[in-house]
């Protein structure tokens, strides 16, 4: 990529086939969702600076579909994330998943998990924020998205962008936050983390966390719930005592069923009580 501009590398940035090398071998017990019913693939996103790869599913009959924004791990949309594109699809949302790595690399194609970590710390909030704001503005001119029923979730590095996206986006109607880091350090690229906007958040999000993740620790998930108290979101969170980091990623060792599907139906029944159920 020495020889790449940004913008020639997001025209001409693909979307990942398969799972990243990082976190190969892949668990047996790995969820597969098929595409019958549904239209899933691939599309383009226009952004500022040019396009970004996506990832987008939705029934293949009817119009005016709730959107979901899934919101990727460190390992970009890969296999995992697309997978869940077409859970929600078989629901009966629209739910589309924007490469929101693409300007700084394709970080599928890294099998070092450090080298992953480099480029990901190089992706602006600001960036990703405006990313977020074109995919739903795509999503309802060109996929049959109905713009007042927008959710989003998003998983470890996408489950602090939820929590910021439902902050930054005054009409997200619903969120889910699955183990997403709560606090940090300010810099120019990260200025504000969770806990720094959960007193002023409006939008409902529902933290899922676990009580054995060594990356974030309990305490911070305690601060983050103690901040919410005074918000007018009536956000909450949750914690599964037994588990640790990634219990929802059916393909890596961390995957715990019993918690993902518990997970999974709090998170369906969330969308329905703040009216984002298809």
């Amino acid at each position: 990529m020495q020889q790449i501009t940004r913008r020639q590398f997001i025209a001409t940035a693909t979307l990942t086939t398969g799972f990243a090398l990082a976190v190969k071998p892949i668990f047996a017990q790995v969820i597969t969702t098929d595409t019958q019913g549904l239209v899933a693939g691939a599309v383009k996103i226009p952004v500022q600076g040019g396009e970004i790869p996506a990832y987008r599913a939705l029934p293949a009959t009817g119009r005016d579909f709730p959107i979901v924004l899934v919101i990727q791990e460190i390992f970009g949309v890969h296999e995992h994330i697309q997978d869940v594109c077409r859970r929600f699809a078989k629901l009966g949302y629209l739910a589309i998943a924007p490469e929101l790595f693409a300007r700084q690399g394709d970080v599928s194609k890294l099998s070092n998990i450090d080298e992953i970590r480099q480029v990901v710390a190089k992706v602006p909030d600001a960036q990703v924020l405006s990313d977020l704001d074109a995919t739903v503005n795509w999503a309802v001119k060109s996929s049959k998205g109905n713009a007042n029923k927008l959710a989003i979730t998003g998983f470890c590095w996408g489950g602090r962008i939820t929590w910021l996206y439902s902050a930054h986006n005054p009409k997200v109607k619903a969120g889910v936050a699955w183990y997403g880091r709560l606090v940090g350090n300010s810099t120019e690229l990260t200025p504000k983390h969770p806990v720094d906007i959960a007193s002023s958040l409006k939008v409902p999000v529902l933290g899922l966390y676990g009580g054995k993740d060594t990356g974030i620790p309990v305490e911070t998930v305690e601060q983050m719930r103690d901040r919410l108290k005074s918000s007018r979101s009536k956000s909450e969170i949750i914690v599964y005592p037994d588990a640790p980091h990634a219990f929802f990623a059916d393909y890596r060792p961390s995957y715990r069923e019993k918690e993902a599907q518990d997970g999974w139906k709090r998170l369906q029944a969330w969308f329905k009580q703040y009216g984002v159920s298809a």
